[in-house]
């Protein structure tokens, strides 16, 4: 069985939405990132960045141990592990990995930066604001021109890159999104919402998440804490 070190994040959602989808048996562990719990020697022994998810699987490669983080890895792992959601041609898998890719090293960086400096920033800065803002729909638009040829992500089969991307998009509303200025996006926005794997997924640790952030949970996630040597 599978150990998920987690939380109710759209990095977490993504492992949790492809878990649930492979059908893979896994034992979840909260790692309650607002109560500092992420700065553990335990945790921080799997996952050095001190960010969640990490995995750890008893029969990995060789029938050895392995643990893994950085979500994106994770995914790749999962996808090797069961053969699902990752195309075995060169020329597709590459299709998909671009777009993981995309996400890992623009969706969520730039939506989370639009996430702090529209919502939990304690200062309105009007230039970081627009900035972030004025990306997330530039992405949302090359995501959208995609969709609109493709009827997936990485293509015409349904992969870890649409598992990837589908929890950050979940928070639109804090992005400053429109969707009716991305109908494709929207699309298939609402497709992969329906899917029962993704379902249960999103509800995976979010009954343990606070709806409000209040001021020690900001020092934890945003304060000198997040950045002391360890």
């Amino acid at each position: 069985m599978l150990e998920v070190y987690s939380w109710a994040t759209p990095n977490g959602h993504k492992v949790h939405i492809m878990l649930e989808e492979c059908g893979l048996p896994y034992r979840i562990h909260g790692v309650d990132i607002s109560a500092g719990e992420q700065f553990s020697p335990e945790f921080l022994a799997i996952s050095p960045n001190n960010k969640i998810p990490a995995i750890v699987d008893p029969d990995g490669p060789q029938g050895q141990p392995i643990s893994l983080f950085e979500s994106g890895a994770i995914l790749l792992y999962l996808a090797g592990k069961t053969g699902r959601f990752l195309p075995e041609g060169t020329a597709a898998k590459y299709e998909v990995l671009q777009w993981l890719m995309f996400q890992m090293g623009g969706v969520g960086p730039m939506l989370g930066q639009a996430h702090h400096f529209r919502i939990y920033a304690p200062e309105k800065i009007p230039y970081a604001i627009e900035r972030y803002t004025n990306e997330a729909k530039r992405l949302y638009g090359v995501m959208n021109r995609r969709l609109a040829r493709s009827k997936y992500l990485g293509g015409p089969e349904y992969s870890i890159a649409d598992i990837a991307v589908f929890p950050w998009l979940r928070s639109w509303r804090n992005q400053g999104i429109d969707w009716n200025d991305y109908p494709h996006l929207k699309g298939w926005f609402d497709e992969i919402a329906a899917r029962p794997a993704v379902r249960r997924g999103v509800e995976v640790l979010a009954d343990r998440r606070k709806p409000q952030m209040d001021e020690k949970a900001r020092e934890v996630l945003f304060g000198a804490q997040q950045y002391r040597q360890r």
